[in-house]
């Protein structure tokens, strides 16, 4: 779906161009004036001399060849992102500011025409600017002597670029001072980040935090893997000893006692006797009594044995530990196994001491890598504040020793490439720009007068204006008559007589006009046919009796009985119009009666009678306002098939307001250029009030060249055919002018 297109004001091109063509002659008036007065002062300007010098701007290059000193005379814009903005910009401003204009002045000792001492040099006299896409500033002074012109230029040239050269002198000074009294802070600073580094080193027992940290990850790993292999000897050990341990059917210290005492030679041989004696004790119970002496003796001779290897044994091992005689009894399998279990519990033991000690190893490992993440942080800490203070401090000290270099130089950033000649021919004439520019100037004040004037002039001006102002139905256009259809006056009367159709103006365009209007008129209403109205105006000189006069013309050539009746009895003009007597008419037949009537209507023209307004009364209003006028009105419209009355204008008198109340309808005439926004107000104000009927409005004296095509039944080109047949009219506009005296 397609948005809706927003309605846009357009510019109204033919309403500016319609203002200037009713003020053509305000406007030209104030371009001639502006004109004028510039090529007066353009002629008066006497010759006046130019002079003019180059500088280069650019940096110091002395900086660049010794390396010291590049940033003390740098030209940089503070405008870094403004394309507008350059370091020649700054410069321009700084030849021109005061001390340099004031040093120029006193030196050259300048004085006015009054022989004083310049206070200043005036902005149209020094031109300083840069040249566009280079580094060169352009300095001019134009003056009427020409050797002044060249030795000004040339003053503020060197004055500048002295200055110049001190500014960056004192940018040096300034920086070594500051750098000098900067130097031993910095220089404490230095010291004390070097004693806080190296003291947390020595408290931490630093050497290499890194070396460290990678020696700590690499033992910790080999630690974990041995570890590791331990556990799983240690494990498989355990599974060896403890079967060994129920092979052998003893715990881990006798198999340790008996493997021990089975390897004494003297504990054998007695464990061997003592064998012997239980053997034969044995065989000598199954053939003897208990009580047998031999097998008395045999027993003695196996507790003695018994006993002796006790004590054997406790010279051994030093304890009062009972050894079962049994244990030590044993086969070589059984001692194999014992001796075994032995070993196994020896290497246990082993592995779990050497378990342990990797273990206490690895915990102390972890421990000390746990903190070198933060001892590292601080370190990185310690090492980035030395490095700062040891970078400043190296800074200040080579930025010293540039600086005073620098403070020892005599070059400036400018230097002049062209000085200023003195000049032998006058400087180019601004004539011809003062003439164009009082022209220019001109036309602007000339286009601002007429506009302003309109805008002043609260005046209806055009057709548009005059429908946006009424808001009434627009029944007819009437153009201009032109020159050749000029108004006659007469002796004793404030206005001219109105033209006649037929008779003072051509049939065509203004008849086309009123025969228009007769036909919107006819088919204003169709339920009611219109035979009555009152022709008014908002004020006087509209013209409203004018298009009385001729509607009434048109209509009775069109065949109708028409009757027109002058009512204005306090500026009466109809009698005049038509050359007829004035001594009996409508005043006469509401103070006398109905009897006058016959006498007062006059026939003008076939189908038209006029009856003028009579002698002026004291009160036209109660005359107006009367029964006879309203039964008047009535006949009227029975014997005639249309009643035309030509009213004064409504504003200060009541007249046409009375007149409208008794007949069908008020015809208002408007005139462009006569009427203005008040009085519409007011009249319109007046006949909402009043109740009154308006039919409508009629343009009157239009001109056909200030309106558009769309409000007229003709062309313009049609229009200008019209100035063939005016040829005719003056011969009868002659004879009107002869009558006029006779009048």
């Amino acid at each position: 779906m397609m948005e809706p297109i927003q309605n846009v004001e357009e510019i109204d091109v033919q309403k500016y161009l319609l203002v200037l063509q009713r003020r053509w002659l305000s406007a030209v008036g104030v371009f001639g004036v502006v004109f004028t007065l510039a090529c007066l002062y353009a002629f008066s300007l006497k010759p006046t001399y130019k002079a003019e010098a180059n500088l280069l701007i650019s940096k110091n290059q002395t900086s660049s060849l010794t390396g010291l000193g590049e940033a003390i005379g740098r030209l940089e814009s503070l405008k870094a992102n403004d394309s507008t903005g350059t370091p020649l910009d700054t410069q321009v401003q700084i030849i021109t500011s005061i001390p340099v204009i004031e040093e120029t002045i006193k030196s050259l000792n300048l004085k006015d025409s009054k022989g004083k001492l310049l206070k200043e040099i005036l902005p149209d006299q020094l031109k300083v600017e840069g040249v566009k896409g280079t580094d060169v500033v352009k300095i001019a002074y134009t003056d009427k002597n020409p050797q002044v012109a060249a030795a000004v230029v040339n003053k503020i040239t060197q004055v500048y670029i002295r200055h110049n050269i001190e500014a960056n002198r004192a940018e040096a000074v300034s920086a070594r001072k500051f750098i000098q009294q900067q130097l031993p802070g910095t220089e404490a600073t230095v010291k004390q980040a070097e004693s806080a580094l190296r003291k947390f080193k020595e408290e931490n027992k630093i050497i290499s935090l890194g070396e460290e940290a990678s020696a700590a990850v690499n033992e910790t790993t080999k630690l974990e893997d041995q570890i590791s292999q331990l556990q799983a000897q240690l494990d498989n050990v355990t599974a060896q000893s403890q079967k060994l341990k129920n092979q052998a059917a003893v715990d881990s210290q006798q198999s340790v006692t008996v493997a021990s005492l089975s390897e004494i030679p003297g504990i054998q041989q007695l464990l061997a006797q003592l064998q012997d004696a239980q053997s034969q004790l044995v065989l000598m119970r199954t053939r003897f009594q208990p009580g047998h002496p031999s097998v008395i003796d045999l027993e003695k001779k196996v507790a003695a044995l018994n006993s002796l290897l006790q004590q054997r044994i406790k010279q051994n091992f030093g304890s009062d530990r009972q050894v079962r005689v049994g244990n030590l009894q044993t086969g070589v399998l059984r001692q194999q196994l014992m001796g075994n279990f032995a070993r196994a519990e020896v290497e246990e033991a082993g592995l779990k001491k050497q378990i342990t000690a990797l273990d206490n190893k690895l915990t102390a490992y972890k421990k000390r890598a746990s903190i070198l993440p933060r001892l590292e942080q601080t370190q990185r800490q310690l090492e980035r504040r030395l490095k700062a203070a040891q970078t400043t401090y190296e800074a200040l000290l080579s930025r010293l020793q540039e600086v005073q270099v620098t403070e020892n130089q005599n070059i400036g950033n400018a230097r002049v490439i062209s000085p200023a000649l003195i000049p032998d021919k006058p400087a180019s004439s601004i004539k011809k720009m003062i003439i164009g520019g009082g022209a220019v100037f001109g036309v602007v004040l000339g286009l601002i007068a007429a506009f302003t004037l309109d805008i002043i002039d609260s005046s209806i001006k055009t057709v548009k204006e005059a429908k946006e102002m009424f808001q009434y139905t627009l029944l007819g256009v009437i153009p201009s008559a032109g020159r050749s259809g000029a108004n006659i006056s007469l002796r004793g009367l404030d206005q001219p007589i109105p033209k006649v159709i037929g008779r003072d103006i051509p049939l065509f365009p203004i008849g086309e006009a009123y025969q228009m209007l007769q036909a919107n008129l006819k088919f204003l209403s169709s339920d009611k046919e219109l035979k009555t109205l009152v022709v008014t105006s908002s004020v006087a000189k509209e013209g409203k009796s004018e298009v009385a006069t001729n509607l009434a013309v048109v209509m009775a050539q069109a065949g109708r009985r028409v009757l027109l009746i002058d009512a204005n009895m306090r500026h009466p003009i109809q009698h005049h119009i038509w050359k007829r007597r004035n001594d009996v008419g409508l005043s006469h037949v509401l103070v006398e009666g109905m009897t006058l009537l016959d006498a007062a209507i006059q026939e003008a023209t076939p189908n038209l009678w006029v009856m003028p307004s009579g002698v002026i009364p004291p009160n036209p209003v109660a005359l107006l306002d009367s029964k006879l006028m309203s039964t008047m009105v009535d006949s009227f419209a029975e014997k005639y098939d249309f009643v035309i009355f030509d009213s004064p204008p409504l504003a200060g008198t009541a007249d046409a307001a009375v007149l409208g109340n008794l007949t069908d309808g008020i015809l208002l005439v408007v005139r462009p250029g006569v009427v203005d926004s008040g009085s519409v107000k007011a009249a319109k104000e007046f006949l909402g009030q009043s109740g009154q009927k308006v039919l409508g409005i009629v343009i009157n004296g239009v001109d056909v060249n200030r309106e558009p095509d769309s409000y007229f039944y003709y062309t313009r080109a049609q229009s200008k055919l019209n100035s063939v047949s005016r040829g005719s009219f003056r011969g009868k506009q002659a004879s009107l002018r002869g009558d006029r005296d006779v009048l």
